[in-house]
């Protein structure tokens, strides 16, 4: 069976529901998959793109090259303790399913990161986090293939260089390294809860939650996504467009006298981070429409295509929120989606 596809569409492999074409695709399901594939000489000539769940890449046009589509799948227990947990999971899972999966079995750590889209490939390349938790807190490796020798290579935490929404596999490493598993470490008793976010303290309270398992903060997080983000299979989008930025205390004291109300949140004792989705809708872009495209209504760090919308106008769209953000308080936001 040929695994190299011709002129393949990827409107179906992108959240944000651009209809953009790969000049050629291989949906890659195991190790032996990628290195026939590694072999061919439309690998060698071409650039390659390794695509996991699409739910962090914006593409402005079709792509030249080949896409290897990430499709290895599998949960498997790896060491089971008392009190923990090893699981190793193949990069072509869904991550929300993978939560669910771990909920449903007691298993503490990731609970936090209920609904957040794309696959477990991905989630050590950006670090994935929220609501006070990381994936690097419950990782114990990431193993994978290096697409130019075709050598295997286990990542342990350190090696992998975490740091907010960024590792290595984002930076030196980017599409240069194939990961092919994840490994994780969770808690099966004694689970240690994060709940000091002030959203999910209010969820816990409306619903009566006075001593929370982790099926309650799962619960929790996807009722607050839910209500803040729009489905990708109803109205396109890739979640959050840009970072949060890292601010100096000496920038931020003299915003606040404008600004009073500004939301930071401590970094260091010379930095905090400041809440880019504010910015945004400070700047007067929420629930804003351009053409075919737009912000969201409920959350401006989320940016839509509503149907028939190009990447290269979502692109504009970004390029002019950056610019009226940089006018008025003087920060540049980086964008957290992959712009192709």
């Amino acid at each position: 069976m040929n695994l190299i596809q011709e002129n393949s569409s990827l409107h179906d492999l992108n959240t944000f529901g651009i209809r953009v074409k790969a000049r050629y695709l291989a949906r890659i399901a195991s190790e032996q998959a990628l290195k026939k594939v590694s072999e061919s000489p439309v690998f060698r000539e071409s650039q390659q793109l390794i695509l996991g769940g699409g739910s962090n890449i914006l593409f402005t046009k079709d792509f030249e090259g080949l896409v290897l589509k990430v499709d290895l799948r599998g949960i498997q227990v790896v060491e089971e303790k008392d009190q923990s947990v090893i699981i190793q999971v193949g990069a072509g899972e869904n991550w929300h399913q993978l939560v669910l999966y771990c909920v449903e079995h007691g298993w503490g750590g990731v609970e936090n990161l209920s609904l957040i889209p794309g696959t477990v490939g991905a989630a050590p390349i950006q670090n994935i986090g929220a609501y006070g938790v990381e994936i690097r807190q419950v990782l114990q490796h990431v193993d994978g293939i290096h697409l130019e020798t075709g050598r295997s290579q286990r990542f342990e935490v350190d090696d992998c260089r975490f740091g907010y929404r960024e590792s290595v596999f984002k930076n030196d490493l980017r599409q240069k390294f194939f990961i092919s598993s994840v490994t994780l470490r969770l808690s099966r008793k004694s689970h240690r809860l994060d709940t000091h976010y002030g959203a999910l303290q209010q969820v816990l309270e409306r619903n009566k939650v006075d001593h929370p398992t982790i099926q309650d903060i799962s619960d929790a997080v996807i009722s607050i996504r839910q209500s803040k983000l729009p489905d990708p299979a109803v109205l396109g989008n890739a979640g959050s467009f840009f970072k949060n930025p890292t601010v100096p205390l000496l920038h931020v004291d003299s915003l606040r006298k404008d600004y009073p109300s500004l939301p930071v949140y401590p970094v260091d004792n010379q930095n905090v981070k400041i809440a880019a989705g504010w910015l945004i809708e400070q700047c007067g872009w929420k629930g804003k429409t351009i053409g075919n495209v737009g912000v969201h209504e409920q959350q401006a760090l989320v940016l839509v295509n509503f149907g028939d919308g190009k990447g290269e106008e979502i692109f504009q769209l970004a390029m002019k929120i950056q610019e009226s953000v940089i006018k008025k308080f003087g920060i540049t936001l980086a964008t957290e989606v992959n712009v192709i």
